[in-house]
């Protein structure tokens, strides 16, 4: 049988290394490349072919979420396996909504790693006890929903950069949008939210621990 060819998504070299060593421990599993960013992540899933993506969500460029959807646009075979240093409860359920297979911290163990990789490659989705149990509450309880939950992924991403401190017309340089339709998101993120200012929207940022995405 062929080895599961893997490609290992973060910005931080000692963790791309460390994930690496780990891997090659095994018999069945190999990092065929190494992506730093966004941009070159998506590069090396069209030059490598993986079979499966191990992608953090805080990178520079696109982030994981964005990297994650143009996977499934570009090539929805791949399994995509994210691995962050995220909480589960912050961003696992919009990951997997999104078509990440599994949802994994940065704080598991690594033999939790290869029998996550080993689970998925078999066609199933790889859930901790926990994530699991988030899920389960996720069914039915909208009305449970933290703020920013119920926000679209584009209003996400425009809350992120607001609470990260960018101006309108930065957070327009950064997703390629115009000024005025990034306007538009941010009212619908007030509305949605129930807030007035971005003063109000930098502080649930923070307290909720989004200012990295």
């Amino acid at each position: 049988m062929d080895k599961v060819k893997v490609l290992i998504v973060d910005d931080h070299p000692i963790v791309r290394s460390g994930l690496a060593g780990e891997i090659a421990k095994t018999s069945d599993i190999t990092v065929v490349a190494e992506a730093s960013d966004g941009d070159d992540a998506i590069a090396k899933v069209r030059t490598f072919a993986p079979d499966l993506v191990l992608l953090d969500i805080a990178l520079p460029g696109k982030n994981g979420l964005e990297v994650l959807k143009q996977i499934q646009a570009e090539a929805p075979h791949i399994k995509v396996l994210m691995l962050s240093a995220f909480s589960e409860k912050q961003y696992a359920v919009r990951c997997l909504k999104n078509g990440a297979i599994g949802y994994l911290t940065k704080k598991s163990a690594p033999e939790e790693l290869i029998s996550a990789i080993r689970k998925v490659m078999r066609g199933r989705r790889y859930v901790s006890a926990s994530l699991a149990e988030l899920l389960a509450l996720e069914i039915g309880t909208d009305n449970n929903q933290l703020p920013h939950e119920i926000l679209s992924d584009r209003e996400f991403q425009v809350l992120c950069l607001i609470g990260q401190g960018n101006t309108v017309t930065q957070i327009a340089q950064i997703l390629s949008l115009s000024v005025s339709t990034v306007n538009t998101y941010r009212a619908h993120v007030l509305e949605k939210m129930n807030m007035e200012t971005s003063a109000q929207l930098i502080r649930y940022v923070l307290d909720n621990n989004l200012a990295d995405i």
